[in-house]
């Protein structure tokens, strides 16, 4: 075994099982450090994005905190219930609420960013600073690959340009 954790040599070494140790270990220890505040890391997610962008739409809000729309509801349904945001009806279109952080949310919110920036100091404090902005262009790019890969291979062109279709009928995205 290696150092990573209870997978076998082969595995530890791949990147992708690295990311996702990473990935997974973060979201532990994120949930313990918010536990004293009543929010998980979704939760945080949710309150995050709405400070960035207050209003923002339910389904924005699911992908910024990679959950489904369904998923979604019951996480505004908790933190309205919690006093953290509120729900208003839009004034242009009565059946779309839109969502803002409450003077509450927004003092939560400002004690979480602590708390989150303590676990993200600790995660990264082998690396140093140069390395850590290295790391987050890194996984950006990687992230931003992947999804344009999945974008031309639900067209039916591979990225090396290969037709996927039997007819050529399909093209290749570039949106």
């Amino acid at each position: 075994m290696s150092k990573g954790g209870d997978a076998p040599d082969a595995m530890a070494k791949r990147f992708g099982y690295a990311l996702k140790r990473a990935q997974h270990a973060l979201r532990i220890v994120m949930d313990d450090e918010l536990r004293p505040l009543a929010l998980t890391t979704p939760q945080y997610a949710v309150l995050t994005a709405l400070e960035a962008e207050p209003g923002m739409s339910n389904a924005k809000l699911a992908r910024a905190a990679f959950v489904t729309p369904q998923t979604m509801h019951g996480l505004l349904t908790t933190l309205a219930s919690a006093g953290l945001l509120a729900r208003d009806p839009d004034p242009g279109h009565g059946r779309i609420l839109r969502t803002q952080l409450t003077d509450r949310g927004r003092s939560v919110l400002a004690e979480a960013h602590r708390c989150v920036a303590t676990v993200e100091d600790d995660m990264l404090a082998s690396l140093g600073q140069a390395a850590s902005v290295h790391i987050t262009a890194a996984l950006m790019r990687c992230a931003d690959d992947l999804l344009v890969r999945k974008r031309i291979t639900a067209v039916g062109v591979k990225p090396n340009g290969c037709d996927l279709s039997t007819n050529g009928g399909f093209r290749l995205d570039r949106s």
